[in-house]
């Protein structure tokens, strides 16, 4: 269903005091002498209220004879073609084995350095190198977690120095490079499973605390979840020594007014852990987009790397993704369902809404 309201149940003055604001909206304007039609958040000069005309949609412009204009692109297509280039750009890095040089990657792209530079950074949240480290840090970890030696991961990954590695081991990976290779050997990790809301539930912990909370899928693929994540830790069944946070998680389902504190172990790059950190203070009841939770981490750009983050979360409920929805509302990228994730946005809210006993 088209949510777009029509120019011709808002009155002209409110159109071009919108134009003259320079806010976004679901119209275009036309200049007369100019032959040009814009967005309202354009940023040329603004024309004479006289020489203005508003159209619903780009057919409308054009077929009365107006052409887009070229700063604001109300076609898209200039944006169309800077999307394809970044993303050529973000292939290519991803290929390569070194860092591909600025100036290599703004001419195979066709625009200045300085140009390309702002593209990316636009499109990303991040300039190429950066992208070409979180590239460089997820070859290393994927090595390191099938069983590589350490030095030859780190040069494999494209590091030239394993000192360097060590020195940023907390904001590439979250923990040192013989932690991630151990994938948890050594380690011993508590497991209860029970029944819930949504199916089976299984929660992990260390001794440090929740490791990993999985539900709605059988026995056998929560454990293989968990198993992925610390491939070498050994697994001990202790459901009565789990079984408070056991009777916590079942709590929040049946009633989710507050959050589900729980001792958690979370793993993960400074980044990752700033994500998981910053989606607890999403109050119950409430939603975020992936635009907002990036400014509330401190990079408004960063959009694909927080949902990244989410999507990598290892204890669902507890790290309430579950509260992040697109741009638009829609409930998209739920690991556990898009079903299961409305259904716990509703009982929330009615939660919240509910008057206290």
């Amino acid at each position: 269903m088209n949510d777009q309201i029509s120019t011709d149940l808002v009155s002209d003055d409110s159109l071009w005091q919108q134009v003259l604001d320079r806010r976004a909206g679901d119209f275009l304007y036309a200049v007369t002498t100019m032959g040009i039609y814009c967005r309202p958040g354009c940023p040329s000069p603004r024309p004479l209220r006289r020489n203005v005309r508003f159209f619903d949609t780009v057919p409308d412009a054009e077929a009365a004879g107006f052409r887009a204009c070229k700063r604001c692109d109300p076609k898209g297509e200039r944006a169309a073609i800077a999307r394809a280039a970044i993303n050529d750009a973000c292939a290519f890095i991803q290929t390569a084995e070194s860092m591909p040089a600025l100036d290599t990657l703004a001419q195979r792209s066709g625009y200045s350095r300085f140009h390309f530079l702002r593209m990316f950074k636009d499109h990303t949240g991040v300039t190429p190198r950066s992208y070409a480290e979180g590239v460089r840090a997820r070859r290393l970890q994927a090595a390191l977690s099938s069983g590589a030696r350490v030095a030859d991961a780190i040069a494999d990954a494209g590091y030239g120095s394993e000192s360097r590695v060590y020195e940023k081991a907390d904001s590439l990976l979250g923990m040192t490079p013989g932690a991630v290779r151990r994938g948890g050997a050594g380690e011993s990790i508590r497991i209860a499973f029970a029944d819930c809301l949504f199916g089976r539930l299984l929660v992990g912990a260390t001794d440090k605390g929740v490791c990993f909370l999985g539900f709605a899928e059988p026995d056998d693929a929560l454990l293989g979840d968990l198993r992925r994540r610390f491939p070498r830790a050994t697994l001990l069944d202790d459901p009565v020594g789990l079984g408070d946070t056991i009777r916590a998680v079942l709590a929040f389902l049946e009633e989710p007014k507050q959050a589900l504190s729980l001792p958690l172990d979370l793993r993960g790059t400074a980044f990752q852990q700033r994500v998981w950190e910053t989606l607890c203070r999403i109050p119950a009841g409430e939603t975020r987009t992936y635009g907002q939770l990036a400014g509330m981490v401190g990079n408004t750009k960063a959009v694909r790397a927080v949902a990244r983050s989410c999507a990598t979360n290892p204890v669902s409920l507890a790290v309430p993704c579950h509260r992040v929805v697109a741009g638009d509302g829609d409930l998209t990228g739920y690991r556990w369902g898009i079903p299961r994730k409305r259904l716990l946005l509703e009982r929330e809210r009615n939660a919240r809404l509910a008057p206290n006993e």
